[in-house]
């Protein structure tokens, strides 16, 4: 039976802290592979001002593609709605049993505000991202069936790197070498 590992996002763009963290998961949690699905629409991030999903999925493509047990997948972007996490598992529980669900420490503290919480958790394992600074603060009901797994603490954050661009500062080793050709050749973040 094949264990695998969704961790969903904008992934604009995705960076070298994605992929350390999702090796660290995939380790830990003993996962066949980690898919990574970029949403079309984060429920929260509405507002918008993102790269188009073609950017977004063809930079996911780009930095995993020679990583045997990273896969990609475009159902959210394919879809073309809102991104719902319930949404996904039940597509992706067509064709896997053993889901974990990967989200960060922040996604848990709002968990109950994302759409059928509770469903969710029964579906999947939710498997959180946990540094050692992260505090066990704001508990939601969540907490007691979430699984802790200590992550690098890597201080890379998409919204840095596209604001370093847009100032023409190095992100030379904050992405994949790929992914920073990418950005450079369709002039994104400038």
């Amino acid at each position: 039976m094949t264990k695998i590992g969704l961790f969903g996002g904008s992934f604009d763009p995705i960076h070298n802290g994605h992929i350390l963290t999702s090796l660290a998961v995939k380790e830990k949690r003993g996962l066949d592979k980690v898919i990574f699905v970029p949403c079309h629409i984060s429920p929260h991030k509405l507002e918008g001002g993102h790269s188009s999903s073609e950017h977004r999925l063809n930079m996911v493509k780009s930095a995993i593609e020679n990583i045997p047990y990273f896969d990609l997948s475009d159902y959210e972007i394919i879809k073309g709605e809102v991104s719902y996490s319930i949404e996904t598992v039940k597509h992706f529980k067509k064709f896997y049993e053993e889901i974990e669900l990967i989200i960060g420490y922040d996604n848990l503290l709002v968990f109950d505000n994302w759409k059928d919480p509770d469903e969710l958790v029964k579906l999947v394992n939710l498997v959180v991202l946990k540094r050692k600074t992260d505090l066990i603060e704001n508990r939601n009901r969540f907490f007691e069936v979430a699984q802790f797994v200590d992550a690098p603490l890597i201080n890379i954050s998409s919204t840095d790197i596209r604001e370093r661009i847009h100032k023409s500062l190095s992100v030379n080793l904050m992405v994949p070498a790929k992914v920073l050709s990418y950005i450079k050749n369709y002039k994104l973040y400038q």
